[in-house]
């Protein structure tokens, strides 16, 4: 059973940054593609950003859209998502998740981490 692990939530004052990182195990990482989504209150849980098994390709929701970056490390089974430019509605449950092939719908995803939280003050 795959097993994912999320770092690097915390609480930030609008404007700042911070770096979320989901460690991997017990899958062959490099065959998977990799996402990150998020809950935040009263809300569900939606994409955020994707990337390909390989890294080659990625893709944003628009609202993360050139503040957000997601990588992957296949050597370090590792997976990235540098937040910039951080905004109140930003704030949620991130998760990272993973599949074959990326698809943007939380449903088509087995394989999920616990979440960290991100907290984003006005």
């Amino acid at each position: 059973q795959a097993q994912l692990a999320e770092s690097g939530g915390g609480l930030v004052q609008e404007g700042g940054s911070l770096r979320l990182s989901c460690a991997a195990s017990r899958i062959t990482f490099s065959g998977y593609g990799m996402g990150w989504f998020r809950q935040g209150p009263g809300k569900e849980r939606e994409f955020v950003a994707l990337i390909t098994s390989s890294g080659g390709r990625t893709y944003y929701a628009d609202s993360v859209k050139g503040r957000f970056t997601i990588s992957r490390d296949n050597t370090k089974n590792t997976v990235d998502l540098q937040m910039n430019s951080l905004k109140p509605e930003d704030t949620g449950v991130y998760y990272c998740a993973a599949r074959g092939a990326v698809t943007s719908n939380p449903r088509d995803y087995r394989y999920w981490g616990q979440g960290t939280q991100v907290t984003v003050s006005s």
